[in-house]
Order: structure tokens, then C-alpha cells, then sequence
């Protein structure tokens, strides 16, 4: 716990002034974030070609860059051109002929790379233009996922008896799934309600965070899941008593999409 407790404090001296900053200093650490989750995922198929590799990661960078750089209007459905992602099936479906080795890189590596390098580069690259909204929205949301963890970690220890997903995680309940979402969903609302102030009925805030906050225990899942299928207890080593980037910033990027998501409806 202490070890954790000091890495906490560490990533908070790093990111708060990034994120106070924004603009362009947040651009690169996101990027970095960014290429620092696909190497974690690379990591996974570590048979695969050193080309294949290189051009996930390059093909990563470019999608999180152009949402730096794309000033349109902010909205899901024009934050990314298609053209751009097009190109990534493209480029690594390619590379199923040049490579044309099935025991190296085959149809499925092909379809794994694709979808690492669309889902971390509109993710990371998604969490770039939430900042642009504001610095408020991007803390309450960044509330939702760091209450939502903390507190279903707490609960979890002191209440929780039964399991809410054996097979994917043992150690997480259903007490500590319910306290984690009350302690986050009043700690989002709290941060909208007095620095955002832009709503036009509460009863609609509180059950958006809400769901927002299942949305990231949601997203924590879906990340032990590939853990538990790949065999491995953390995606890396980087942050101590954390974990990899991945197990840190899993359920923030669920919440931030699924905002974006919601918010491009209305």
C-alpha cells in the first residue's frame, strides 16, 4: 500500500500541471500515454514482426497527433478523418503479403494490430479534445473514474462478500461495485454542479455520472479480462504498486468516450 500510495503522489506531481496547462504540453503527454498502451498490448504478441510493430505505432501516433491538430468542431463524428482511419486496414492488411509468413503474422495479428491502433488512437487522442472543452469537464470526469476506483476498492475491503465477476476478477464485489459508483457519482455531480455549472436539470447530471461511473467499472472489467486471458497480472511494470498505463487509465478512457458519445447526441 505505501508503494502505491507514493506513486499516486508521483503521478499526481507529473499530470496535474500538464493537465492545468493543456494545449500542446498535454497533446505530447498523451501521445506518450498513447504509444506507451500499445507497447503494453504488443507486448501480448510478442512473436509478431518488428515492421508490424513500428507501423502500429507510427499509425497510433498519427491518429492521436490529428486530433491535436484537427480545430473543427467538436464532435465524435468529425474529431477523426475517415480518410486516416481507413488507412490503418489498409496498411496492416498489406502487410499480410509482403510479410507472408502465417506462423509470424497472420489474418488475426492483422485484426489485433487494427484494433489497437483505432481503439488507443481515438482514445488517447479523444482525451486531447476533452481537455479543449475545458479543464472542468476533463476533472469531472477524471472524478468519476479516480472516486469510482478508489471507493470500490475501500467498500469493497470492508463490505464486500459477494463477487460480481468471478471468472474475470475475483477480488472485486458487488458492495464495492455499488460504493465505488455512489462515492463517484456524488463526487462528479459535486465538481459539475459548482465549477461547470452548465446543466439544465439535476436529476439528468446525476444519472448521466451514474452512468458514467458503471461505464468505468465497465471499462476496469474489460481490462482484466484481456489480463486473465493473456495470463499476466498487470500490463507492466511502470507505475509501482499500479500497474502499466493501461491499469491506471482503463476506466477514464471508457468515461471520456462514452461522454463524447452521449454529448455528440445532443
Amino acid at each position: 500500500m505505501k508503494k502505491r500510495i507514493i506513486s499516486a503522489v508521483v503521478m499526481i506531481i507529473i499530470l496535474v500541471p500538464l493537465l492545468i496547462i493543456g494545449k500542446l504540453p498535454f497533446a505530447v503527454l498523451a501521445l506518450i500515454l498513447g504509444l506507451g498502451s500499445v507497447y503494453e498490448l504488443l507486448k501480448l504478441k510478442p512473436k509478431l514482426p518488428m515492421l508490424t510493430k513500428i507501423i502500429t505505432f507510427i499509425l497510433t501516433g498519427i491518429l492521436i497527433i490529428y486530433a491535436y491538430f484537427n480545430k473543427s468542431i467538436f464532435n465524435i463524428l468529425t474529431s477523426f478523418d475517415l480518410r486516416i482511419l481507413l488507412l490503418v486496414p489498409l496498411i496492416l492488411l498489406i502487410l499480410l503479403v509482403f510479410i507472408n509468413d502465417q506462423k509470424k503474422y497472420n489474418y488475426q495479428d492483422a485484426f489485433y494490430l487494427i484494433g489497437v491502433t483505432i481503439f488507443l488512437g481515438i482514445a488517447f487522442g479523444n482525451l486531447i479534445k476533452i481537455r479543449e472543452l475545458g479543464l472542468y469537464i476533463f476533472l469531472y470526469l477524471l472524478s468519476i473514474s479516480v472516486m469510482t476506483d478508489t471507493f470500490a476498492l475501500f467498500t469493497g475491503m470492508m463490505f464486500g462478500k459477494h463477487k460480481l465477476a468471478p471468472l474475470i476478477s475475483p477480488n472485486k464485489t458487488i458492495e464495492g461495485a455499488i460504493g465505488g459508483s455512489l462515492f463517484g457519482t456524488v463526487a462528479g455531480s459535486l465538481i459539475y454542479i459548482f465549477l461547470i455549472k452548465d446543466y439544465q436539470n439535476i436529476f439528468l447530471l446525476i444519472l448521466l455520472t451514474l452512468f458514467l461511473s458503471i461505464i468505468g467499472q465497465l471499462g476496469d472489467l474489460v481490462k482484466s479480462s484481456i489480463k486473465r486471458n493473456a495470463g499476466i497480472k498487470d500490463f507492466s511494470n511502470l507505475i509501482p504498486g499500479h500497474g502499466g498505463i493501461l491499469d491506471r487509465f482503463d476506466s477514464i478512457i471508457f468515461i471520456s468516450l462514452t461522454y463524447i458519445v452521449i454529448s455528440s447526441l445532443f
